[in-house]
């Protein structure tokens, strides 16, 4: 990948020998010159959004100039921590902001459009940015259900646009050694893995509240269907728990899932493809003990093995446990030793929103792209319908369908809340 980018910079400076800057227009709409500057908007500034400006604000080409959200002190929010991460970096500027996302697709300033919305809302903005020449930097999980991120892949095909998934533990050095170590072997042959990551999701069964002034309620559920609105569903902490429920996102088994089965995906070479059997237990109040088989008889189980969220392969040769917290292997000598020249290497990325810009500039996939997003989002899907149902699901990765079971077909997509609607 290194090789290619230096190959890609090599000719681009050859092409255009004496220009000191090639303008947009000369490379055609919705492409960035080399030497240009990358400018950016965000859909969705409340907590998330937060470190992102902050990382943006540290890659020299980049710069936030504009915000978008239907909460009135979030945008306030925003425009200080665009301000502070400015100064602090040396870049000037002042972003502004709307209440409605649109006005930041229409912009023609703006190269690309981060989504840090609800999971509800990833698929709709991110297809409209795609359509209207943008770049899309869309948090996980990707998507909100199996058929919103099949669309989300054919746009981005359909476009050209890059479109990079917030699976931000594939840019840290400690999990790509750890795959690294999978897929050469070190391990063994991996027969089973466990994952923890959290409860599926639940239906929203909370009581009425008053609506606040500040916020736009019937925009911020959009496609979702209607009800009143309740703190706890944006506003009750740091990072609000609309993630729970099923109308808006898909459980804390999503939220992380789309971190950790991500890992899995990644370490068994599985990006394009995913578990074949879902096997959910029987008790119907059990949050932990689904079974994934993928078609080569490897196990995944969502189970808590007492070290939080994280993940432990299990190999004929020794195990591993890998989290953000912990890296560590049954044979201890593993995790500082060099891997060999011949062994096989994977995509390295320095920083995930780095990754992004340069694969947009250069038109290449990213680290996370938009068919990765899909196929670990997709995972976190039909987990949770495998726990609502509680029963056996087979998924077909490759029609992308379950096999004879007509009920699971139809909550493959989902109603979207007229007006509101998906459109390629």
């Amino acid at each position: 990948m290194k090789n290619n980018r230096r190959k890609f910079i090599k000719q681009t400076a050859t092409a255009f020998a004496g220009l000191s800057i090639v303008p947009r227009h000369v490379l055609g709409q919705g492409y960035i010159a080399p030497s240009d500057r990358f400018n950016i908007g965000i859909i969705g500034t409340g907590a998330q959004s937060s470190g992102l400006i902050k990382r943006f604000a540290k890659i020299e080409n980049a710069r936030v100039i504009a915000g978008s959200d239907v909460h009135k002190k979030r945008l306030v929010k925003f425009t200080q921590n665009v301000t502070e991460s400015n100064q602090k970096y040396g870049k000037s500027g002042t972003p502004e902001v709307h209440e409605d996302y649109r006005k930041l697709i229409e912009n023609k300033d703006i190269d690309g459009i981060v989504v840090s919305t609800p999971d509800h809302w990833h698929a709709i903005p991110s297809i409209e940015a795609m359509k209207a020449g943008k770049h899309v930097y869309c948090e996980k999980p990707m998507s909100h259900s199996i058929h919103e991120g099949r669309m989300m892949e054919k746009v981005a095909r359909k476009y050209n646009r890059t479109l990079q998934t917030g699976s931000m533990q594939r840019s840290s050095d400690q999990f790509r050694k750890a795959c690294e170590l999978v897929r050469n072997g070190y391990l063994g042959k991996i027969e089973k893995v466990w994952v923890e990551v959290g409860n599926p999701s639940a239906p929203c069964n909370l009581p009425y509240e008053a609506t606040p002034d500040y916020l736009n309620w019937e925009r911020w559920l959009g496609p979702a269907p209607l009800r009143s609105f309740h703190k706890v569903i944006v506003e009750a902490h740091h990072f609000p728990n609309w993630r729970w429920y099923r109308e808006f996102g898909g459980g804390i088994l999503s939220d992380w899932g789309a971190h950790m089965f991500d890992i899995v995906q990644w370490a068994l070479g599985m990006d394009h493809t995913g578990p074949i059997s879902y096997e959910a237990p029987m008790e119907p109040t059990a949050s932990r003990g689904l079974k994934m088989i993928y078609e080569n008889g490897i196990e995944v189980e969502h189970l808590n093995f007492g070290r939080g969220f994280g993940i432990r392969f299990f190999g004929t040769q020794g195990t591993m446990d890998i989290s953000r917290k912990y890296f560590e292997t049954s044979q201890k000598e593993l995790v500082d030793m060099p891997l060999k020249s011949t062994d096989e290497r994977l995509y390295v990325s320095e920083l995930h929103e780095k990754d992004w810009i340069q694969s947009a500039i250069e038109g290449s996939k990213p680290i996370c792209d938009v068919e990765i997003g899909h196929r670990s989002a997709t995972i976190c899907h039909i987990a949770n319908l495998a726990y609502e149902m509680r029963r056996p699901l087979k998924w077909d990765p490759v029609k992308e369908e379950f096999i004879d079971d007509f009920e699971a077909n139809l909550r493959r997509g989902k109603q979207y809340r007229k007006p509101y609607e998906l459109k390629w």
